[in-house]
């Protein structure tokens, strides 16, 4: 049980404490979105977002990262969204900021890789 409450508070402090947002949610311009945004983690893998089907705040997107394909339907609030372990935040148009919560399976040890993304063209 110890262990459970272990990995709660190291998960709780890498990705800060995360306090729910009290930021209403409203509509967001497509274009801003939409699209296929492609970036490389720290170390090496290649992974990539395609946004679709915009409507409001909400989204479909699909997430792959190698051998990973994720696929969920999104809410967005304050320029950002999350899809499995990672957020997706819009930096500027055409650029966002990736943070995915990576779990050691070994130890069940937790890290925060942060990479960059662009919309392709």
């Amino acid at each position: 049980m110890a262990d459970i409450f272990n990995i709660i508070a190291t998960n709780y402090t890498t990705v800060g404490g995360m306090v729910p947002s009290k930021t209403p949610y409203v509509a967001v311009k497509a274009a801003d979105y939409e699209g296929t945004w492609k970036g490389k983690y720290s170390t090496g893998e290649d992974f990539s977002f395609t946004v679709s089907n915009v409507n409001g705040f909400r989204a479909k997107v699909r997430y792959q990262s190698g051998s990973t394909v994720k696929y969920q339907d999104v809410l967005i609030r304050d320029a950002s969204f999350r899809i499995g372990d990672s957020k997706f935040m819009l930096a500027k148009l055409g650029k966002a900021t990736i943070k995915t919560v990576v779990t050691k399976p070994y130890d069940g040890s937790t890290r925060l890789n942060t990479a960059y993304a662009t919309r392709g063209e």
